[in-house]
């Protein structure tokens, strides 16, 4: 697997950047090279409610160099307990702008674009010119659909989470030869979908989700372990289980697979 930040210009970590990244440098398989790779990496998070607030708080404080965030919402009082980078002193402001903000106050190296707008098919094709992977930190299937469809057509990886109840799940597409995609998971679920609205969601499951994501994508850009890719990870909060499934490509799927002949 190639990222973009392979041919980027990677600069000399500075002495105070050894010093604050020192746990990680020490893990093998990192090293002074892999924190140089995290600071020439940019990755894409789509999605900056509990998800994605606790993904890329993650990925700025492991050292990645530059994320880029998407969501068109606004902070609303019912987001503060379990978003974590919004606080009360920024109700009514759009996610993007009060993620960046605490994002760089927690890493002033992190370089933080932010975009208030919904992901369309349009500018999904624009923002993955630039990107090494994409963090799915949304929370409908409409768009997670829309962003697995980018992502595969721009060859993308991208780590997809969700949560809900006490219940979460990742997986990780990185479209290699037989890999499944978002879709031949989805397409199992059938039409009936709940959001935390309706059946709610106990805080700490967003957390850790959004951490496993952030760990699945410094895993993929160090290299570093075996992803979750073709597999998915289930996570019972009420009973304290992980359940790893293997997950099969299907060969009807309308993204990946080879759709069936017509009668």
């Amino acid at each position: 697997m190639t990222f973009k930040h392979d041919t980027r210009p990677r600069l000399p970590l500075s002495d105070q950047q050894l010093l604050r990244y020192h746990r990680q440098i020490s893990l093998k398989g990192v090293d002074i090279d892999g924190q140089a790779q995290l600071a020439a990496a940019h990755v894409l998070v789509v999605g900056l409610g509990g998800l994605g607030c606790a993904a890329a708080q993650y990925l700025a404080l492991a050292g990645v160099g530059r994320l880029s965030l998407v969501d068109g919402d606004r902070v609303e009082l019912t987001n503060l307990q379990r978003q974590v980078l919004h606080e009360a002193a920024r109700l009514g402001q759009p996610k993007v702008h009060s993620a960046a903000a605490a994002i760089s106050r927690l890493n002033p190296d992190c370089q933080v674009s932010a975009m208030a707008a919904m992901a369309t098919a349009d500018n999904l094709t624009d923002w993955l010119a630039e990107v090494d992977l994409v963090l799915d930190c949304t929370d409908n299937r409409a768009s997670r659909n829309l962003i697995n469809a980018a992502c595969h057509g721009a060859r993308v990886p991208l780590i997809s989470g969700a949560a809900i109840r006490l219940e979460g799940q990742v997986s990780v597409f990185t479209w290699g030869a037989g890999e499944p995609c978002y879709a031949c998971l989805s397409r199992l679920f059938g039409d009936q979908e709940l959001s935390c609205v309706e059946a709610g969601v106990l805080a700490p499951v967003v957390g850790l989700v959004g951490s496993l994501q952030a760990m699945e994508a410094l895993k993929l850009l160090l290299r570093l372990g075996q992803p979750l890719s073709g597999r998915l990870l289930l996570i019972d909060g009420l009973t304290g289980q992980f359940e790893t499934l293997a997950l099969p490509r299907h060969p009807g799927c309308p993204c990946c697979g080879q759709a069936p002949a017509a009668a």
